[in-house]
């Protein structure tokens, strides 16, 4: 009993530090970004039925020596270790000496969002990938990739520090409508999707709408993501000298996304090979975070982004 209470004494006696706590935010960003990245390969393969049940591959737990089942098998391994991720950033937010309230409830509700993907996929694979379902599960994981930038800033800010705000409170504002547009262009994205055919499809698959129409309106929103991106961007650059470590990170968000819009008339013109598709998905997930970290550090900027002036 003594060794017992010892072992408990010695449980609540311990603390992650911030470092740590960090650390362990952003394996849990990497995991979410890898998930993607192999959920649209599954959908991309045509190997969404390869385990025709779930949460068993077929008779076995595991799958047989088949191509899709593998893939799709994979699949769910890594999103069980994401989960593992998300429940150990949740944990370790608990033992960390005075963070924030809110920040162990945003970890608890990355936590709990990666769960809600286990039946949300069952569902999926029940409904034989239902385009809705798929689109759910797709725009659920692109949620938690955000929520995971917003945790692993605060993490940043908690371990070295915020700075007062280095930019007027406009464009803070416009930072945090450039983040709405970025994600009305995911949904549109994810109908597109839903509503086209990709590689995967098959002609027994359902679909939503008229993939045209669809198309258009994503063209059209992306257009109204690129003005507002614009107009941001600009103004870091009118105000560069307050700012300048802000404008080279929205630097890079623009690289990322002529990358983006550059696969996207690829795939769009050439038949829409599933390599293309892939990096289409990757690129514009890696384009989300950076949008969400870039509108979070404009309305709250990290002290490592601030300088003294010369």
């Amino acid at each position: 009993m003594h060794v017992e209470s010892t072992r408990m004494a010695r449980f609540r006696a311990f603390e992650v530090t911030p470092e740590r706590f960090r650390k362990v935010a952003t394996a849990a960003l990497l995991a979410i970004l890898v998930v993607i990245g192999t959920g649209a390969v599954v959908r991309l393969t045509g190997s969404g039925l390869g385990c025709e049940n779930w949460p068993r591959c077929g008779d076995t737990p595991f799958p047989e020596k088949d191509g899709h089942a593998a893939i799709e098998f994979g699949n769910r391994v890594i999103g069980a270790i994401t989960i593992g991720f998300t429940l150990a950033l949740w944990l370790a937010a608990r033992r960390v000496p005075a963070l924030p309230a809110r920040v162990r409830r945003l970890t608890l509700a990355l936590f709990a969002g990666n769960v809600a993907q286990i039946p949300l996929g069952g569902l999926t694979v029940i409904f034989e990938l239902h385009p809705l379902l798929v689109m759910s599960h797709f725009l659920l994981a692109m949620a938690m990739l955000a929520l995971a930038v917003v945790v692993l800033v605060e993490a940043r800010g908690f371990e070295s520090g915020w700075a007062r705000p280095l930019v007027p409170r406009e464009l803070r504002l416009a930072g945090f409508v450039l983040a709405g547009a970025a994600a009305l262009l995911v949904i549109s994205g994810a109908f597109a999707t839903a509503a086209g055919p990709h590689a995967g499809d098959s002609s027994e698959i359902d679909r939503l709408g008229e993939p045209v129409s669809s198309v258009y309106v994503h063209a059209g929103l992306t257009a109204v993501f690129g003005s507002s991106f614009l107009l941001v961007l600009g103004y870091l650059a009118a105000r560069r000298a307050d700012a300048p470590r802000l404008l080279v990170l929205a630097l890079g968000v623009l690289g990322l996304l002529l990358v983006q819009i550059g696969i996207g008339e690829l795939q769009y013109h050439t038949g829409l090979p599933w390599l293309l598709v892939l990096a289409h998905v990757w690129s514009g997930a890696a384009v989300w975070a950076g949008v969400v970290a870039l509108a979070m550090l404009i309305a709250k900027p990290l002290a490592s982004l601030s300088h003294p002036r010369t």
